[in-house]
């Protein structure tokens, strides 16, 4: 960092600066002031701190990266940040970065298989370090890729069975749903679920069927409804079963996005969330327990499933045991009540 003063004065604050009035080596200046490890609290620590702060030195996190060949720097590739979960994943990613010493930038691709490459290799041009893809499709060729180009990844809230990741236990999520509301007395349940190129909304399907199953209930095609994981999708989704003679009593909803939609539809067909119909969500955005009727939701652990994927990534993994899932948990509210 320049000190302030005239031009012909100014000079770069170095660890030998700091050593030097702090009355200790170098290296232990060096080691003190290594952010990426668990702050020293002993006198000298603090001596060295005080003293860096007084001569105004900024660890030169660049040219140590430089070092190490590495940029300190991981790239996280979504497919839009309008989106909730998304934007709770990246600072997950983030804060789980900045524990570690890293920096987390962030591009977006939409759901186009093309952007999602050109996205990635934008970010790769920018030498980051490795990539975390939270991109949702399952049929695309972008991971297959990165594992033959040896370019470090991991793959969060999504897996393709191969390459490494970290997500929720989606098909406990899904069960716990259903059971729930089958706990609750209901057993006319319809499913909304996400896109079929996601391993999520197959997942949290496929935990749903197995509930009903064990209940010895069928679920008809006409009440599992594949759609995108939005607002609007929820509510076209919502008008489809609601409108439909002998409504369901209760629905499942892939996503807390999509329990909003039907939510709305509901109401705007004289129909009381939490009364006539109950709904469970998932991933518990904040916004679903602050709803006019709070959302009963599937938690999913973000921190939990992002300082996963930054130890996957940043550290040796033994072969066969690339994916790791974090159990959901099932917090009921006001949206889902026992059938009359």
């Amino acid at each position: 960092m320049e000190l302030e003063g005239p031009p012909e004065q100014r000079s770069v604050v170095t660890l030998r600066d700091v050593a030097e009035e702090s009355g200790v080596s170098v290296s232990t200046v060096s080691r003190i002031l290594d952010d990426r490890g668990t702050p020293s609290r002993t006198a000298t620590a603090t001596k060295v701190r005080a003293a860096a702060e007084r001569l105004g030195y900024r660890r030169n996190v660049f040219a140590s990266n430089l070092r190490r060949g590495a940029t300190g720097t991981i790239g996280v590739l979504v497919p839009r940040l309008t989106d909730a979960v998304m934007a709770l994943m990246f600072e997950a990613i983030e804060r789980a970065a900045r524990r570690q010493g890293y920096f987390a930038v962030v591009a977006t691709c939409g759901d186009d298989a093309d952007a999602e490459r050109r996205a990635t290799e934008t970010l790769l041009d920018r030498g980051v370090d490795g990539l975390i893809l939270a991109t949702a499709r399952i049929d695309d060729s972008l991971p297959a890729s990165l594992r033959e180009r040896g370019i470090p990844h991991v793959l969060v809230l999504r897996t393709d069975g191969v390459s490494p990741s970290a997500l929720g236990d989606d098909e406990t999520g899904g069960y716990l749903a259903v059971r729930h509301l089958l706990d609750l007395g209901h057993r006319d349940i319809a499913v909304v679920t996400g896109p079929w190129f996601t391993s999520s909304g197959q997942d949290r399907l496929r935990g749903a069927q197995k509930a009903l199953a064990e209940a010895g209930i069928d679920l008809p095609d006409g009440r599992v409804i594949s759609t995108g994981y939005g607002v609007d999708a929820g509510s076209e989704a919502g008008y489809t079963l609601l409108r439909a003679e002998g409504r369901p009593t209760a629905i499942f909803a892939a996503n807390d996005n999509l329990a909003i939609g039907i939510i709305g539809a509901a109401r705007n067909l004289g129909i009381l969330p939490g009364q006539d119909l109950s709904i469970v969500g998932y991933n518990d955005i904040p916004l679903a327990s602050r709803l006019p009727t709070p959302l009963t939701s599937v938690a999913t652990s973000f921190d939990q499933i992002a300082t996963t994927a930054l130890d996957q990534l940043l550290s040796p993994q033994p072969a066969g045991v690339p994916i790791k899932r974090a159990l959901p948990s099932l917090i009921p509210r006001a949206s889902t009540s026992r059938i009359s």
